[in-house]
């Protein structure tokens, strides 16, 4: 199943086409995206039993955050060891660095970003996962029935200031508006053969930039619910940035930063892709 947001509607997406949640429940559900992850596994029943109208044709451009207004946004960081590598860091054991991004950063999959004046603003592609029930002190192996679905994010970073001061400035660096597209749909874990397994790829101006599979994770997406559930509740409609793996500007040499005009094209495999084009 893929649910998308289009327009600011909840949509099911049926052999590419955009069915309206809340016009084909007759009201039982909400036109609002947010709102669904609260009554997921009722919606989830209901879509998975209903016969569904046909749907409509759209333009990806209309599509929004498939999670718009998550409660919390949790942003995992050196999770992969060859990232770890580049920016000059072991490979953390234990639980790895955790962030935020804050919820005015998060956008839609294709977007125009406008690039902080006197900033180095990087890439890192990302697969996302939305929490669907409500995760507290669960088991590794009970993970996967928490999240709702996949999606593709990019944790875009303004490098200069994350860095910067007596203290890196994670948060803020990487919560510029749009820093934080994610999309185009959230996929649900049964449609993937191995949702453990997904090839991520990221382009800048066509020039393949990143390449990895999550299979190559430290922690995996079952790992971080498990570790982060067990400090927190995550609730649902949560989001989680999962890191992302080598290759991104900061890591180069010589470093390279986004310029205006670049085109970011991010994707993940059964998934879909983000495009996002920065100005001035």
């Amino acid at each position: 199943m893929r649910i998308a947001n289009l327009s600011g509607r909840l949509v099911l997406i049926v052999d590419g086409r955009a069915v309206d949640v809340e016009n084909a429940s007759d009201g039982s559900f909400s036109a609002d995206p947010q709102s669904v992850y609260e009554r997921w596994e009722v919606f989830r029943a209901w879509a998975e039993a209903s016969r569904l109208p046909e749907g409509v044709p759209f333009d990806p451009a209309d599509l929004g955050s498939p999670a718009p207004a998550p409660r919390q946004t949790l942003a995992v960081g050196l999770n992969y060891g060859d990232h770890a590598a580049e920016s000059g860091f072991d490979a953390p054991e234990g639980l790895p660095p955790v962030f935020t991004k804050f919820v005015t950063s998060i956008s839609g999959p294709v977007t125009e970003v406008k690039l902080p004046g006197d900033g180095h603003t990087d890439w890192e592609i990302e697969l996302v996962a939305v929490i669907g029930t409500r995760a507290e002190q669960v088991s590794e192996a009970d993970a996967w029935s928490h999240v709702a679905g996949l999606a593709v994010g990019q944790d875009i970073s303004e490098r200069i200031s994350q860095l910067a001061g007596p203290a890196p400035q994670f948060s803020l660096a990487k919560s510029h508006p749009g820093f934080s597209p994610i999309g185009p749909w959230l996929v649900t874990p049964d449609e993937f053969a191995n949702p453990d397994d997904l090839e991520l790829r990221c382009a800048v101006n066509g020039e393949e930039v990143q390449k990895g599979h999550t299979r190559d994770l430290i922690h995996s997406v079952p790992a971080l619910i498990a570790k982060l559930s067990a400090v927190l509740p995550l609730l649902p409609g949560d989001v989680i940035f999962t890191g992302t793996p080598a290759g991104v500007g900061l890591g180069r040499d010589p470093q390279r930063f986004l310029a205006p005009g670049d085109v970011l094209v991010s994707s993940i495999e059964g998934i879909g892709e983000l495009r996002q084009t920065f100005v001035a």
